[in-house]
């Protein structure tokens, strides 16, 4: 059961740190963001944000499941949601991620093309050096998908 949370987001902040690990660039987004969780027998499995950058963007912001149920389709499963239900809405979903051997496969295999780039966003906007799968983030990379509806 994929359900929008609209009070308290902050509740879910352990699974939201885990797409963005420092609190005060989450709360960049957060207020203004439309946050869904997933859950699976009343237990949340994973969480997405998206915000509305104009021009028919919506941008995916954080995306994060549980590390004991990664792998199993909830990443997948809240993006196709969010494209299903923004078809019509928004033309283009957007999310931005760093150089991470985690992060960027697993976005281009959900139908993602790379979009741009923003040169030092990691070290610029960060207190301190991000590192995931063993590679220090540097550069935000932007990816780009068109949102379709799924019937």
């Amino acid at each position: 059961d994929i359900r929008e949370v609209t009070e308290n987001k902050k509740q879910y902040l352990s699974l939201l740190l885990l797409a963005d690990e420092q609190e005060d660039m989450i709360d960049r987004y957060l207020a203004r963001g439309t946050m869904y969780i997933l859950e699976e027998g009343g237990a949340v499995r994973g969480e997405c944000v998206v915000t509305d950058e104009g021009g028919g963007l919506l941008e995916l912001k954080n995306l994060a499941v549980d590390p004991a149920f990664q792998g199993r389709g909830y990443g997948r499963a809240l993006i196709e949601f969010v494209s299903s239900n923004y078809h019509g809405v928004y033309t283009v979903l957007q999310v931005g991620t760093g150089e991470s051997p985690m992060t960027l496969p697993f976005y281009l295999r959900c139908g993602f093309t790379p979009s741009h780039r923003i040169q030092n966003f990691f070290t610029d906007h960060y207190d301190h050096p991000i590192y995931e799968g063993g590679v220090k983030l540097v550069d935000m990379i932007y990816l780009r998908k068109q949102i379709f509806g799924t019937g």
